[in-house]
């Protein structure tokens, strides 16, 4: 069974940086989606990017586009969300969790995912 460990949650304030990650203890198909949440009190778990292990079929929710970026670890099995230009909107639980099915383009929808991550704190604030 695969397991997804993460880490790099932090508190930072607006305009800053930040890098978390998600490792993976086991091997899975490449064709697999791992997609990156994130979720508020209160609000619903927003999708905010997915690709495949190796990047292929990536996807961005608008509200993040141009600022996170998915990419692959030197360590193998991990995958990073790049996070710039952080605001108050990006604070939340992030989680990372892998698609249930191969799918023909990884998708934010949170519904398609059934391994999850423990999350990792990320709060934005002046």
């Amino acid at each position: 069974r695969v397991n997804l460990v993460m880490s790099g949650g932090a508190s930072l304030q607006p305009g800053e940086s930040l890098t978390v990650s998600c490792a993976l203890s086991g091997r899975i198909a490449d064709g697999y989606c791992l997609g990156w949440f994130r979720q508020t009190p209160g609000k619903e778990r927003e999708g905010v990017a997915s690709a495949t292990i190796s990047g292929g079929k990536i996807v961005y929710a608008d509200s993040v586009k141009d600022r996170f970026t998915v990419s692959q670890a030197d360590a193998e099995n991990t995958v990073l969300l790049q996070m710039t230009r952080l605001t108050p909107e990006d604070t939340g639980m992030y989680y990372c969790a892998i698609s249930r099915f191969i799918l023909r383009q990884c998708v934010l929808d949170e519904s398609e995912y059934n391994l999850w991550g423990q999350g990792t704190q990320v709060t934005v604030s002046s």
